[in-house]
């Protein structure tokens, strides 16, 4: 996990130029081999991550200063989440080098990181996640993996269990993705292909889901609140994509393995790095089976005691208003925590169970070396949070999303070219607008209407939204998660850096942007039910 890696600001972060792999031959590789080598190569030789965000910085500051002098200014109609509400909104380019610019600056560093929650939710997680792998819960767990998954089908399991953990919103990056990468190893498969495997099911695909999870509620509310610009009585329900979500995680699941297996794997090659010999399978050591009996007992009386403050009529974790417990809830909000207490009391009990932790001091310990092992990624966060904040005062990505709208708004297109359009502007918003509730409260009470006047129905806007609002998260330095990825490739090797991400992550995410781009097409033409 992340509190064994090498620091992240060591050198080889910045200045790594090595493929972590051994393959053949340069000239046995194929043209798409070569180019994604040219990718990670050139990624690998940027500055720093930390110093491209201060160069980012300095450009906001310019050009919020040269967007200001200009007046620029957009007027809009955007959803009020909290009131539901439709409101005509001015945005205008605010200047970080203006009297009020500079105070903002200087006063709101604190307040800017605090409301970084990418840096909390890191933290928090890795309190429970740092004693399960310390106490060897997590190893145990890859050991009783192999035993029972299929061999063949560890990468589609992997790739299906990542889509799914978008139910427990960013839960996945801190867990699943470096539980991936330490399975291939076990396997002696590379690990960087389980790591890749696993953040495409995350990130590339995370508006889609078999299960409801908390993000649905909030775009469905904000879609009716469009529908309701035109239509007072009209609405869809939190099911309006039901079916097609399902078939784009069944089909996203074969797609994602099929390039890990056929394309990430083989350009990788044979990993030579350090760690455990392959792993087959075998029976478990008394202490891992022990271990685990007593890990099933903690997660069993964890368990218990959220149940009942989470299943009954008007348990405390439920909505006081509407008594709901998925969606807005005290337990959906505070699910990282439930996530984090089910770590900690299952593997303190496997450490009890298999001796491995003995008494407080232990498990105090192994939280310690968790949060310590995440220092260099804090202050990459840090950064990364007053580059956000200064962008986001200076109003430039909301200028650009609106006049983006609007351009696509008066080109006279016809309901699929316009969906089309929508769906390629959501897709170049994603690079420097990463949030998914922000870009669909600016584009619902557009395009909702407008294609609502082209026969569209709103459940195809929300569908196409949920195609463009997700690959470019595996590549997008701009994720407050992709630091932490490059922290998890360094594990398996230190010189990796934001190109060796990037160039193992393409490849999934042209795919994808294909076939789920097709997949919506042929869907619409054929008037299949969307949901239900």
């Amino acid at each position: 996990m992340a509190k064994h890696s090498p620091p992240i600001d060591s050198p080889e972060f910045a200045h790594a130029d090595e493929p972590a792999r051994s393959t053949g031959k340069a000239g046995s590789k194929t043209r798409m081999e070569r180019m994604l080598d040219v990718v990670e190569r050139v990624g690998n030789k940027v500055p720093h991550p930390v110093v491209i965000f201060v160069l980012l910085i300095g450009i906001v500051i310019v050009l919020s200063h040269v967007f200001y002098m200009m007046g620029s200014s957009v007027t809009y109609q955007a959803i009020n989440p909290d009131t539901h509400e439709a409101e005509e909104v001015t945005a205008s380019a605010q200047s970080l080098l203006t009297a009020d610019g500079i105070r903002f600056m200087f006063t709101e560093v604190v307040q800017n990181f605090m409301n970084f929650n990418a840096v909390g939710v890191i933290i928090v997680a890795m309190l429970g996640v740092g004693v399960a792998e310390e106490a060897g819960l997590i190893k145990a767990l890859i050991h009783k993996l192999v035993n029972v998954a299929p061999r063949a089908l560890m990468t589609y399991i992997l790739v299906f269990i990542g889509i799914l953990s978008s139910i427990a919103a960013d839960a996945g990056y801190l867990v699943l993705i470096p539980l991936a990468a330490a399975a291939f190893l076990t396997l002696g498969r590379h690990p960087l292909a389980g790591l890749a495997a696993s953040f495409a099911g995350v990130a590339a695909v995370f508006s889609v889901n078999i299960l409801i999870k908390p993000l649905d509620g909030i775009l469905t509310g904000i879609t009716n609140d469009a529908i309701h610009l035109m239509n007072p009585t009209a609405s869809i329900d939190l099911t309006a994509n039901f079916w097609f979500s399902v078939a784009s995680v069944v089909l996203l699941t074969l797609v994602v393995s099929f390039i890990t297996e056929k394309v990430v794997e083989p350009r990788l090659g044979a990993y030579t790095g350090e760690g455990p010999p392959p792993q087959r399978k075998g029976a478990m050591s008394p202490e891992e089976s022990r271990g685990l009996k007593f890990a099933g007992y903690g997660l069993l009386g964890a368990l218990l005691i959220f149940g009942l403050l989470t299943l009954p009529p008007g348990a405390p974790l439920r909505n006081p208003e509407t008594g709901a417990l998925i969606g807005d809830s005290p337990f959906m909000n505070g699910l990282i925590v439930f996530i984090t207490i089910l770590f900690l009391s299952a593997g303190w009990m496997y450490g009890a169970g298999a001796r491995t932790i003995r008494s407080t001091v232990d498990v105090v310990s192994a939280m310690e070396k968790a949060v310590k092992g995440l220092a260099g990624l804090i202050f990459l966060l840090f950064v990364i949070s007053q580059f956000l904040a200064f962008f986001t005062y200076s109003n430039m990505a909301t200028l650009a999303a609106v006049n983006l709208g609007d351009a696509l708004e008066n080109a006279g297109f016809g309901g699929l070219t316009l969906l089309l359009g929508f769906i390629a502007a959501i897709l170049l918003l994603d690079l420097i607008m990463t949030g998914s509730i922000p870009k669909w409260a600016i584009f619902a009470p557009v395009f909702v209407p407008l294609l609502m006047r082209l026969n569209v129905e709103p459940e195809v806007v929300l569908a196409a939204y949920r195609v463009a609002d997700s690959p470019i998260n595996a590549i997008s330095p701009l994720n407050a998660y992709f630091a932490l990825i490059v922290v998890f490739a360094q594990k398996y090797d230190p010189k990796a850096g934001v190109g060796t991400v990037i160039a193992l992550m393409l490849p999934y995410v042209l795919t994808i942007l294909v076939l789920w781009t097709l997949l919506f097409v042929i869907w619409h033409l054929l008037g299949l039910p969307w949901g239900f």
